[in-house]
């Protein structure tokens, strides 16, 4: 990256940033448009927004993209989404991606993706493995309560001391480490079960725009905020 491309006012970005993508299914509603279209148009917004940030100086970008509560909806509307990544990662982005250096990780229960879907998922972290420009997480079939369960069985797996189990010893078993800045799109104002323990002390940014509207602009207000707030860490 280019850092004279980077204007003053973000000098300060996250090293972290979430984006809860809210929104798709109004914004399709709202235009009397299939909810199709507007996982379509989000899944648009995804990939402009993935070269923003990482233009930006973002080390790390972890995206909700479909929660385990969204196993729920209907059978339809899951295919189609599950249709939609298998689509989205084929050959021609994941060597887009690896040649911009970034290097994509997907936390959630994998295990409940077809035998495609996951052979997709390994194809596209074994060839972006070793990439350091940005670290680019989808969180698919992800809820926070279900990674804090998997991180206190992987405790008791390794078989670790109680005296031994702390703060340091739940965060080396999480998926990703702590999180600066989280936005979420689509006028809520929830964190929906995302990074529960990683957001202990990050900045939230509320958006009053639906994902698939979600631009440069909303990116550039989001990190202006950041950059005026102090963070304390309870201090």
């Amino acid at each position: 990256m280019n850092n004279t491309m980077v204007p003053q006012e973000f000098k300060k970005v996250p090293n972290h940033l979430g984006i809860i993508l809210d929104g798709n299914r109004r914004w399709a509603k709202e235009r009397h448009l299939p909810l199709f279209f507007g996982h379509r148009k989000g899944a648009e917004t995804v990939k402009k927004i993935i070269n923003l940030v990482r233009d930006k100086g973002v080390k790390i970008l972890t995206l909700f993209v479909f929660s385990t509560e969204n196993w729920k909806r209907s059978q339809k509307e899951v295919n189609y989404l599950m249709g939609l990544l298998g689509k989205a990662f084929n050959k021609k982005y994941i060597q887009e991606i690896y040649e911009k250096g970034i290097k994509v990780k997907i936390i959630g229960e994998r295990d409940k993706f077809t035998k495609s879907l996951r052979e997709r998922i390994r194809q596209i972290e074994e060839i972006t493995k070793d990439n350091k420009s940005m670290v680019l997480n989808f969180a698919l079939s992800y809820g926070g309560r279900a990674e804090i369960v998997q991180a206190i069985k992987n405790i008791i797996s390794k078989k670790i001391p109680i005296e031994k189990i702390n703060e340091e010893a739940i965060k080396e078993n999480l998926w990703i480490s702590d999180v600066d800045l989280i936005i979420r799109t689509g006028k809520e104002q929830r964190i929906s079960n995302f990074l529960i323990w990683q957001a202990a002390y990050s900045e939230l940014y509320f958006s009053l725009k639906y994902w698939p509207d979600f631009t440069e602009q909303d990116l550039n207000a989001a990190f202006t905020e950041y950059a005026s707030r102090q963070r304390r860490f309870g201090n």
